[in-house]
């Protein structure tokens, strides 16, 4: 399965190891740069999204408005990036644009400098 930075897919991040992940069937950002994804690397870097929106909450998340198969308004949760299992991926949902891509790495590094 190919993905690409900046998709947003529908994956199954259960089962979770500890209360403050989140868990549960939800889309995600793919975060993994393009080099990784077209290498058949066994994982992938990503960011949940969450519907259970909060406002004024940057850098730490990032608003996106729904868009093709994505239905909902919804929080790219910045801090909860983490590497997953490329079986864990089930639909593309939707993409970001390139803008949105550009403010999601600036959130980025702005959280982890």
């Amino acid at each position: 399965m190919m993905v690409c930075r900046g998709e947003i897919w529908l994956v199954n991040l259960n089962p979770i190891k500890k209360s403050n992940e989140m868990g549960k069937v939800r889309p995600v950002v793919v975060f993994q740069n393009n080099e990784l994804n077209k290498n058949d690397y066994p994982t992938t870097i990503i960011i949940p999204l969450s519907t259970s929106l909060i406002e004024d909450a940057q850098p730490i998340r990032m608003r996106i408005q729904p868009r093709e198969k994505l239905e909902k308004e919804s929080d790219i949760v910045v801090t909860q990036i983490r590497a997953i299992d490329n079986a864990r991926f089930i639909k593309k949902l939707a993409s970001l644009t390139p803008k949105e891509i550009r403010l999601l790495k600036e959130l980025f590094d702005e959280i982890v400098s």
